[in-house]
């Protein structure tokens, strides 16, 4: 199996855009992708392509793929949408992986976009709780902030966690995101903004809550065999996980833990060959900050209950220990469904070329991007590391 490197990435802005369009997203973030490529890159060299998304909407629920590598002048090249809720694009770069470690493509594109900000509320709520388990949760009335407001109501009953530091999450996400120029909140939170917030969903306030999003993001995947024609400074793909499983709370032992995390965690890092203690920073899935929380437990940066200690810690923060959500994270960088986990990696390849500017993390050599679809049901753990440097 052939190693597959990162050797270009890039994004749109997150945000509410009502004169952009699926298609003029994915545009930005594909030009500012093959931008970033070191050496340049021709249309040409593209194999294979895969692309992310939900279709909040109902807007091009068949063909979305096609039409956005069509509108970016890659008509010919094979592509096909993957849809995993928020893990869309997560999978859509795991797929890229794949055919280029196969030998099935020497460059893969892959990618996601999301439109989310033009539909009514009522629409806008339907088109979020697709991607719940319908029968028993969503048609009995339960939202995602309900959701995550059991999730965090039974991780404060077993382990303690409180409100305050579900707070500590969004504050630091707010710092971090303020030094990102594509984030949707780009600005700073105290911790008694996050506090004195109107509820959402109890335990969880609107702090605790990631916004709707526009925005598209995208990564470029070379196989070792042509990397060297693309850039002098690689980033190897050195673990890739991935997993399902329940898409209801009570197909689940327990609240309090994503199986489909920890089995996606196991496989990137037994493929990579370390443990969580070799990560500099990472990206995980933070909807609501009870999921990053949740994250720390699942990814294995402290134990089981200790999540909330963790964020209130301060090692989390850029200059602790391990940075987490450097870009802002959903929180405040933004959710653009189908963009979600692609842009997850944008950041780690940033990172990881010293590109971040203002948020970079020192001596940035492994990162770990980790993104789920719905509540947990799928979930993808990617590992990246400086070429050279472990």
């Amino acid at each position: 199996m052939r190693d597959a490197y990162l050797i270009g990435a890039g994004q749109s802005d997150f945000g509410a855009f009502p004169d952009e369009s699926y298609r003029s997203l994915f545009r930005t973030a594909f030009e500012e992708t093959t931008a970033s490529v070191p050496k340049g890159i021709s249309r040409d060299d593209i194999d294979e392509a895969y692309i992310g998304m939900v279709s909040i909407g109902g807007r091009q629920i068949g063909l979305p793929g096609p039409a956005v590598t069509e509108h970016v002048g890659l008509d010919g090249v094979p592509c096909v949408r993957l849809e995993n809720a928020c893990a869309a694009s997560g999978y859509s770069v795991r797929q890229a992986i794949q055919a280029v470690r196969s030998g099935m493509a020497d460059v893969a594109l892959a990618g996601g976009t999301e439109v989310m900000n033009d539909l009514g509320r009522d629409r806008a709520r339907y088109w979020l709780g697709v991607s719940g388990e319908m029968e028993w949760e969503r048609m009995a009335g339960t939202t995602f902030s309900g959701v995550f407001a059991q999730i965090a109501s039974a991780h404060m009953a077993e382990y303690g966690t409180t409100s305050e530091q579900l707070s500590h999450v969004a504050v630091k996400s707010h710092e971090h995101g303020a030094k990102n120029p594509h984030a949707h909140l780009g600005y700073e939170c105290s911790l008694e903004d996050a506090e004195s917030a109107p509820t959402i969903a109890a335990p969880l306030g609107l702090y605790h809550c990631c916004p709707m999003s526009d925005g598209a993001a995208a990564v470029l995947v070379a196989s070792e065999d042509v990397v060297d024609e693309y850039t002098d400074d690689p980033i190897r793909v050195a673990g890739a996980g991935a997993a399902s499983g329940g898409i209801g709370l009570f197909e689940r032992d327990s609240y309090t833990s994503i199986p489909a995390t920890r089995d996606a965690a196991a496989a990137a890092y037994d493929e990579a060959g370390i443990s969580a203690d070799d990560l500099d920073f990472a990206e995980v899935h933070d909807c609501f900050s009870i999921a990053e929380i949740v994250a720390y437990e699942d990814l294995g940066f402290c134990d089981p209950g200790e999540g909330g200690a963790f964020a209130e810690s301060g090692e989390t923060r850029l200059g602790g220990d391990l940075p987490v959500n450097t870009s802002g994270g959903l929180k405040s960088k933004g959710h653009p469904i189908g963009a979600t986990g692609a842009s997850q990696m944008v950041e780690v390849f940033e990172q990881l070329s010293g590109h971040a500017g203002d948020r970079q993390v020192a001596d940035a050599t492994v990162g770990l991007a980790h993104n789920i679809g719905g509540s947990g049901g799928a979930a993808t753990v990617h590992i990246l590391e400086r070429e050279g440097s472990a």
